[in-house]
């Protein structure tokens, strides 16, 4: 029976979207080395804006549509519909989980391929904590290892979505900053 062996493998991010780090373990398999899709990607960023200012712009659709997709349905309650469009890419089923308002947003979306369901979906959680004047957002997206696919499809999707919320942070705190000087210049 061959030998397997876990190897860690850090990624290299810029800190302006983190905090936290995700490590995606590999194994070895004689001369291979294969991917372990992990089960989480964890995100971290300080926003310059109150809390309140935070939960809209992560709840609320015209704000979801400036920064996280093009185009947003989002009925704001347990079981309300969620849909994401991403224009060349196409739009994605999802459902809300939780609503605590402003502390804790959850939701479940679909994967790109396949129909919405409880087994090809991940689940998104946004806890946002007050820091002075500015908010700590948290983001897990999680569910990874147990979607229907190869483990080599699940640890590129995990590796894509990882990428992707480095990304669409960054572009949230672009978009509260401009926002939020908006509001004041008014």
């Amino acid at each position: 029976m061959p030998r397997l062996l876990f190897r860690r493998v850090r990624f290299v991010q810029p800190i302006v979207a983190h905090t936290r780090q995700s490590v995606q373990p590999e194994v070895a398999h004689g001369d291979s080395v294969l991917a372990v899709a992990p089960d989480r990607i964890e995100r971290e960023i300080l926003i310059d804006a109150a809390p309140g200012v935070v939960w809209s712009i992560v709840t609320e659709a015209q704000h979801l549509a400036g920064w996280f997709s093009d185009e947003v349905e989002i009925d704001l309650r347990s079981g309300g519909r969620l849909l994401l469009t991403w224009r060349g890419r196409g739009t994605y089923e999802g459902r809300v989980e939780t609503v605590d308002p402003p502390r804790l947003f959850a939701f479940r979306w679909q994967t790109r391929e396949g129909e919405f369901s409880e087994t090809n979906s991940t689940l998104v959680v946004m806890t946002l904590e007050a820091e002075e004047t500015r908010t700590r957002l948290r983001v897990v997206e999680s569910g990874f290892a147990t979607l229907p696919r190869p483990e080599m499809e699940r640890a590129r999707y995990a590796d894509e979505n990882s990428k992707g919320w480095l990304i669409e942070l960054d572009e949230l705190r672009d978009y509260v900053a401009r926002t939020v000087g908006e509001n004041s210049d008014r």
